[in-house]
């Protein structure tokens, strides 16, 4: 029987602890955020469809999920890449529109969920991806425009599964940042062309923002971008 060298053995070994140290790291990453579910709406239509339908439970699984979803397409790999954030609140209340995140809190409007006639969880599920990417994306140090930030969101939220069945097809659109849908299609044309786009663009707002990121990262400037990008829909 032939001894296997022991240097073959301690590579092997090193291997193994270092995978597991890379498991307990995404582990620790996404597990690092704590999450709080509160339905504020009191016995309103959308507050007990939300208990109904949706539930605590699935809100927290979702939020765990779309973190964890969100820092793997962002490719952020260290805690220097990461905003650091220890907590995020999902409250379901009586607002006007759809939802909006601020200091780490979403707020989700009942009488949209009151009102929403197709897969509601889904639903769901899309705005928590679409308001965790704001929590957990840069902006420029506010100096990124909101177009590009807001697409961005609808970008996570279109690579994760839950675009929604309302979004205006690709290549609608009049500007590259109009925002929502229209600049997510674009992002997505974009990625396409250098896979990893969108997570490198984040990494460039850490701390600034300029159009010049879309010629560094594709040795294009956006307009051009966005000319080719309409050309291929004509329009």
């Amino acid at each position: 029987m032939q001894n296997t060298p022991k240097t073959t053995m301690d590579q092997k070994h090193l291997k193994n602890v270092l995978f597991f140290l890379l498991i307990l790291a995404a582990a620790h990453c996404a597990k690092a955020i704590d999450y709080v579910v509160s339905n504020n709406a009191g016995a309103s239509t959308g507050a007990v469809r939300f208990d109904k339908e949706i539930g605590g439970d699935y809100a927290k699984q979702t939020l765990s999920s779309a973190a964890e979803f969100i820092q793997k397409l962002f490719q952020q790999n260290n805690s220097a890449d990461i905003k650091s954030v220890k907590e995020v609140s999902v409250i379901i209340e009586n607002i006007d529109g759809l939802a909006f995140a601020s200091n780490d809190i979403i707020h989700i409007s009942a009488g949209y969920i009151e009102k929403y006639r197709e897969d509601v969880k889904k639903e769901f599920a899309g705005l928590i991806y679409h308001e965790m990417a704001h929590i957990l994306q840069w902006d420029g140090n506010g100096k990124a425009p909101s177009g590009l930030t807001e697409g961005i969101a609808d970008f996570v939220r279109m690579k994760a599964g839950y675009a929604s069945d309302l979004w205006s097809p690709a290549g609608v659109g009049n500007q590259w940042g109009q925002g929502y849908e229209v600049t997510a299609h674009f992002l997505h044309y974009c990625d396409n062309l250098k896979n990893g786009f969108v997570a490198d663009l984040n990494k460039k707002l850490k701390t600034n923002y300029s159009e010049s990121y879309f010629n560094d990262l594709l040795g294009k400037p956006v307009a051009q971008l966005w000319s080719d990008y309409k050309a291929m829909y004509n329009n």
